[in-house]
């Protein structure tokens, strides 16, 4: 079996699929990629199911050393990526030999960057995915972020694979401003309606607490109704939680299974990926939708996704 050998690991690179799911009821979040879009796109260009374990990198990518012949992509968050120190390009396809050495530097754009390797990472499936959840210490390698000297096995790649690479003009643009749509509820009752103008009016800014489990937003104050607490319920993936401080928290991959505090709106799923490559700094802006907008968005969102691959 083939190894990636990990030379330096970057400030928080893990590895992660598609998610874990179905176990919400027992506290274990699906976890998974924070921009799911990006991490689909890298292994649909090297050829792999878009379930297949990759990494993702955060703010400063790694060093990573290959121990055979294999295709490659970088997507998501301009980290300026070298094979061996020379140039390579994002987004497509790339052919490394044994000790070839992929580098990824600072962010330049974006947050998150995403490596897929063709034929996945094998590391250990943990209750039906590969995906790490540092906070429970599941899944990936050892349930943690990379470091010097790991090695991640590899599945085998697909005989006679091409490289393909991702239309140009679907390749996403990451700045310092989102918009994002939102359904309102599920407690939405509990704001006034001066409190969801003002959530909707915005812009919030993303603090720098924000991590994996959810982004921080500092704006606008938001009212309650009658207080901020409820008797607990489940967190849906982009619950957007306003605690007593009136300011909101948009729940991300290693969010929480249950809480008790009000959730004014849903941040649609095609939509979150804006969200987690926006750095400390950048604003947001929240667009009301009705369901039925929501579901021809995710339905358009899909069929764009499904376009986006250059035929090989």
């Amino acid at each position: 079996m083939s190894d990636l050998i990990v030379q330096d690991g970057g400030p928080l690179t893990t590895v992660q699929d598609l998610g874990r799911f179905g176990h919400l009821r027992v506290g274990i979040p699906t976890s998974g990629p924070m921009d799911r879009e990006a991490l689909v796109l890298a292994n649909r260009v090297v050829g792999n199911d878009d379930d297949a374990a990759g990494l993702e990198c955060t703010l400063i990518g790694p060093r990573l050393e290959f121990t055979d012949e294999r295709l490659v992509a970088v997507t998501g968050a301009d980290m300026t990526p070298t094979v061996n120190g020379e140039p390579a390009p994002a987004w497509q396809g790339l052919r490394v030999k044994a000790g070839d050495v992929l580098r990824l530097a600072s962010a330049r754009s974006g947050v998150r960057a995403y490596v897929a390797v063709a034929g996945g990472i094998e590391t250990p499936l943990v209750l039906g995915s590969r995906s790490t959840y540092p906070r429970g210490r599941l899944g990936g390698l050892e349930g943690r972020a990379l470091r010097k000297a790991d090695r991640l096995p590899l599945g085998r790649a697909a005989a006679g694979a091409r490289p393909r690479r991702v239309a140009p003009e679907r390749i996403p643009a990451y700045g310092s401003f989102a918009q994002v749509a939102v359904v309102l509820g599920p407690q939405d009752d509990r704001f006034t309606a001066a409190g969801i103008a003002a959530f909707l009016e915005g812009p919030y800014e993303v603090l720098p607490q924000s991590d994996r489990m959810g982004a921080r937003l500092k704006g606008p104050f938001i009212e309650h109704t009658r207080g901020h607490d409820i008797v607990s319920d489940g967190v849906p993936m982009g619950g957007v939680q306003v605690i007593g401080d009136g300011q909101p928290i948009v729940l991300l991959a290693d969010r929480q299974s249950a809480g008790g505090y009000t959730k004014i709106a849903t941040v649609c799923s095609f939509d979150l990926g804006r969200i987690a490559q926006l750095k400390p700094g950048g604003r947001l802006h929240f667009r009301r939708v009705t369901v039925a907008e929501a579901h021809a968005m995710l339905r358009d969102s899909r069929r764009a996704l499904d376009g986006a691959i250059d035929p090989a």
